[in-house]
């Protein structure tokens, strides 16, 4: 029987009053190798990153409830043309994605995740998909790391192409960048 979703649209402001359920989340998601015992997963990193997102042009997040409690989400926000990661790809981005990064046209979706419980549901998909609809921009991206086949798998599954391999940070793991025309979306 399909899970009856109560998905809702946060900005930053709305998204700070979720906060400390936002890191549960996380904390629970990421509770498992290679992530437990990587200081860049830890729930304190997360909480900086996400609210370094909140400050960014165009960020928001999705949640999704079932019977009242938070099963998952994600957030994002317009992919800054300047970012140091998107830079790096180079020529390997496409030329009318870049073109579409320099108009703000892209959407960078930086985390999504569904509680262990909850997995294999389509709850990730209709995050997903409601999200890139609602944010009307021609081009989704997302970084993942190779090692986390099913997230990977998944994306695939869902239209995205690989353009390259790239680091975030010093401290973080190697990801593949990942592009998606928004007419591709379910």
């Amino acid at each position: 029987m399909p899970i009856s979703l109560q998905l809702a649209r946060h900005d930053a402001e709305g998204t700070a009053h979720l906060l400390a359920d936002l890191i549960t989340v996380y904390a629970e998601v990421y509770n498992v190798p290679p992530y437990a015992d990587d200081p860049f997963f830890t729930p304190e990193m997360f909480r900086d990153r996400l609210l370094g997102a909140m400050e960014m042009p165009g960020f928001e997040c999705v949640t999704a409830s079932a019977d009242g409690a938070l099963i998952g989400y994600l957030h994002g926000v317009t992919l800054p043309e300047d970012r140091s990661w998107w830079q790096s790809l180079d020529e390997r981005r496409p030329a009318e994605v870049l073109k579409a990064s320099q108009s703000e046209d892209v959407f960078w979706l930086r985390e999504l995740m569904v509680l262990p419980a909850h997995t294999n549901q389509g709850v990730g998909r209709r995050l997903h998909d409601d999200a890139v609809r609602g944010r009307g921009q021609q081009w989704t991206t997302l970084t993942c790391i190779p090692t986390n086949q099913p997230a990977h798998d998944a994306y695939v599954r869902w239209g995205y192409e690989i353009i390259g391999q790239i680091k975030h940070a010093e401290d973080s793991p190697v990801y593949n960048a990942m592009i998606l025309p928004s007419n591709v979306v379910g």
